[in-house]
């Protein structure tokens, strides 16, 4: 069956870059727009009540707010109620309404706004991620050029099917899974696998639908149909863990539900048992009342929440973007981290690391710009590396001439009257066969492919008229602070991280020795990742895992905590994510799960002191007699006791604790 998200897919020209991904705006949902509305007229009414101004200034407002912030959770909280639920939402609506009922409007009205916001935040988070999840099948093309016959037809990428053939030119993106059947390419699939440079596609080899073609024109049997591509059950599992909820926020559930159900019995007990046995309406009313609102949880929700906020905010300021308080708690839980390797641990741009002579007159220097000069007019990713490469060692590149390129081979150029080849080493140019000197230089020159190729660097042969004068050794530079980060992380977890990734192993490996990683799954698929994921999470471990592509975006979804890296992070990584490093500083991720254990820390001195204040009230209320303003009095402090402390979290030097 074809992915309800699939269908939806708007049109678009076939190789086209991809779009955009979908963006809510944030008053375009009713949520945002009541919660707004509830909250400005709570500010409006909110100084006129303090300075004493007349009530039918500031008593219109207060009703604004209570109606726009507590009509839908009302409303909702009913509906609940048919199906025998008791919603804590309803709680509130009820609890500030009995509030107003005895004159307490701002205590009310409060209680509206705070959870108003908080249910326009929730639709605002949900819809996004909705929209950046449907988003990601625009990576593939609309349409697709099928072959039948002798001739061409364009149609729609849905309607292709299994043993179709396609056509893919230069520049355009794949429509499906499939086989190359004719034509040589280099295709750009790190939106899939996650490998820094475009890998080389001839006949017999597979490509992904939503992956980009480079220069040389493909024919592709068709492998899927458009709900079973890779892109396709990425989705999928994106959805399929988003829908999951995680074992805190069910047992959170079950708590508000019987809490609700006690406070309400608890009232109405309060109020009717009294009156069977005669007692007055009004002051019964009162003390119902009174408990009402000393048993509201507004405490216990700051006892949670200022911590979590307050870290919150002191991430955001260095860089690092926390989505949510959940994310911030789940965050502080982690027993295991899996990091991607590329775009996290590397920075994702290949550069030339080593540059190997193998023989001949040339220096160093003058290769590299020998090299330089023959890549500048290509778009490679590779020749980005060699020309960047010579422009940081100051090196003059001269202008070359007869450039050509040939996909998967490499590029060939004339140089201040030289041929100058740059290709890969696994296709020897023709001219290498002549000269009484190429044995010698053929054999240095496989030496340094294959102790390159071992090390995990990319190969790449420079030749010059013909005769291998040098090999380059392109890798995908480490970031900085790299291994520091991943020791803090060991620390922390109190298990070494494990590394992810779609690369190959040796790239992997050297990659994973540099920074202290002995536990490498190398080669991996989406769904690879996420079955690894799941293999922590079943053995009990609450797995954090750090990536930053849309290969990375399943794993990161089905983690128990998931951290994109920000800066070249994929859209949906980002959204998929709970944490989001801004910044590309490594080093923030340590920092921030250390800032989420102190904020934990905060919550549970909060909860105790919330716990004790709550009961303290609610016994004087149901024991003796609790004075309305004392019981208002003491609700609010503790409320106000609570903030403060978690605010400490606010602190610069909290941070710097952190990260320390």
């Amino acid at each position: 069956m074809a992915s309800p998200v699939l269908d939806a897919r708007p049109a678009a020209r076939s190789g086209s870059a991809a779009p955009p991904l979908r963006r809510t705006r944030v008053f375009a949902l009713p949520e945002v727009r009541w919660a707004a509305l509830s909250a400005a007229a709570f500010l409006a009414a909110f100084p006129l009540d303090l300075a004493g101004a007349p009530a039918w200034a500031w008593g219109p407002l207060y009703a604004v707010c209570y109606l726009a912030g507590g009509w839908e959770p009302g409303w909702a909280g009913l509906r609940a109620l048919r199906e025998r639920s008791l919603d804590v939402d309803l709680l509130m609506v009820v609890a500030a309404v009995g509030a107003a009922a005895i004159g307490q409007y701002l205590d009310g009205g409060l209680l509206i706004v705070i959870f108003a916001v908080s249910g326009a935040l929730e639709a605002l988070a949900t819809r996004r991620t909705a929209d950046s999840v449907r988003g990601l099948l625009d990576l593939a093309p609309a349409t697709a050029v099928r072959l039948a016959g002798s001739g061409e037809e364009t149609v729609p990428a849905a309607d292709l099917r299994v043993g179709d053939t396609v056509l893919v030119r230069p520049g355009e993106r794949l429509p499906a899974d499939g086989t190359v059947l004719d034509g040589t390419s280099d295709v750009d699939q790190a939106t899939i696998t996650g490998e820094p440079l475009p890998v080389p596609k001839a006949p017999g080899d597979g490509v992904f639908a939503g992956t980009l073609n480079g220069t040389g024109a493909l024919r592709v049997r068709v492998d899927e149909d458009a709900s079973g591509s890779v892109i396709a059950r990425i989705v999928a599992m994106v959805e399929e863990a988003g829908a999951t909820k995680a074992p805190t926020q069910l047992f959170i559930e079950k708590v508000e539900q019987r809490y609700s159900v006690g406070v309400v019995v608890a009232t109405l007990a309060l109020f009717a048992v009294p009156l069977a046995f005669g007692a007055d309406l009004t002051a019964t009313l009162l003390r119902a009342m009174t408990f009402m609102i000393v048993a509201s949880p507004c405490a216990v929700v700051l006892a949670t929440m200022p911590p979590l906020l307050s870290a919150i905010a002191n991430a955001g300021r260095h860089g690092v973007l926390v989505k949510s308080a959940v994310a911030m708690e789940r965050l502080s839980r982690i027993d295991r981290v899996a990091l991607d390797k590329t775009g996290t641990l590397t920075e994702g741009a290949p550069r030339v690391a080593e540059v190997r002579p193998a023989g001949g007159p040339f220096t160093e220097p003058e290769v590299l710009a020998l090299a330089a000069a023959a890549e500048l007019p290509s778009e490679h990713p590779l020749a980005r590396a060699v020309v960047d490469a010579a422009r940081r060692r100051g090196l003059t590149v001269p202008r070359a001439t007869d450039f050509s390129s040939a996909p998967g081979r490499g590029v060939r150029a004339v140089v201040d009257g030289r041929v100058v080849e740059v290709g890969r080493p696994a296709v020897p140019p023709p001219a290498a066969q002549d000269g009484p000197d190429v044995p010698a230089a053929q054999e240095a020159r496989a030496a340094a492919v294959r102790d390159l190729e071992a090390a995990g660097r990319t190969a790449v042969v420079v030749t010059v008229d013909g005769v291998p004068v040098a090999v380059l050794g392109v890798a995908d530079r480490l970031r900085e602070g790299a291994a520091d980060a991943v020791a803090a992380l060991t620390r922390l977890s109190g298990t070494a991280p494990v590394l992810l990734t779609g690369d190959n192993e040796r790239a992997a490996r050297r990659v994973a020795d540099d920074v202290g990683i002995t536990d490498v799954r190398a080669g991996l698929l989406p769904e690879d990742k996420v079955a690894a994921v799941r293999e922590q999470e079943h053995a009990g471990l609450r797995t954090l895992v750090v990536g930053d592509g849309v290969n990375d975006a399943p794993a990161l979804a089905a983690a128990h905590c998931g951290v994109a890296m920000g800066r070249a992070g994929s859209d949906l990584a980002l959204e998929a994510a709970d944490v989001v490093v801004v910044r590309d500083e490594l080093a923030a991720v340590p920092a921030v799960v250390a800032l989420s254990r102190r904020a934990r820390r905060l919550v549970v001195q909060n909860l105790v002191i919330a716990g004790v204040c709550i009961g303290v009230l609610v016994v004087w209320d149901l024991a003796g007699h609790l004075p309305l303003p004392l019981g208002v009095a003491g609700h609010e402090g503790s409320t106000v006791l609570v903030g403060l402390n978690g605010l400490r979290l606010l602190r610069e030097r909290a941070w710097r604790g952190a990260g320390g």
